[in-house]
């Protein structure tokens, strides 16, 4: 596939779940981790979905002025990393913030040279597989216990991993 298309599921331009803020979130299609009880077990196909092309999802972002960032979810967006960091590069061009969601963990991410650019554009990312036995409705922005929400600007400027607050009602 061209980096310059993006393999999604769906798209949702009004979002307060995947993130704080308003969000723009693109569903990536395609995912190994494969995860008992996942919340989007139809994006698991790697060949399922449709190829969109960049400037396309660009133009139904630019249509929504009341942003704060875009979430590249899934699926897991890692499996297409070329293509969402071209689309990261452009929302951090335009002042919109980043999450992603993956079923990788960060310190595994940080050991594939092919994700390293899209890593980079992130502000947050929500990490681990989702655990079916893990699982509480009272979590903040993730679906199980196990899952972090790391703040990786801090992240990267202290070299130790720093979680996002985010207010769980379950600690």
């Amino acid at each position: 596939m061209e980096s310059n298309k993006i393999r999604v599921a769906g798209l949702t331009d009004d979002s307060i779940v995947d993130g704080k803020g308003f969000r723009f979130v693109i569903f990536t299609q395609g995912c190994l981790h494969h995860c008992k009880g996942c919340h989007n077990p139809e994006t698991w196909d790697m060949n399922g979905g449709n190829e969109m092309d960049i400037e396309e999802i660009k133009i139904k972002i630019k249509q929504n002025g009341l942003l704060d960032g875009i979430t590249f979810s899934g699926g897991d967006p890692f499996y297409q990393a070329a293509p969402c960091a071209k689309l990261a590069k452009w929302a951090k061009e335009n002042g919109l913030n980043i999450w992603a969601y993956t079923g990788f963990v960060y310190e595994d991410l940080l050991k594939m040279p092919e994700v390293k650019e899209f890593l980079d554009l992130v502000d947050v990312l929500v990490d681990g597989p989702f655990i079916l036995e893990e699982k509480s409705l009272l979590l903040n922005f993730r679906g199980s216990k196990n899952q972090r929400v790391i703040d990786l600007n801090e992240t990267r400027k202290t070299g130790e991993i720093v979680l996002l607050d985010v207010d769980d009602t379950d600690q």
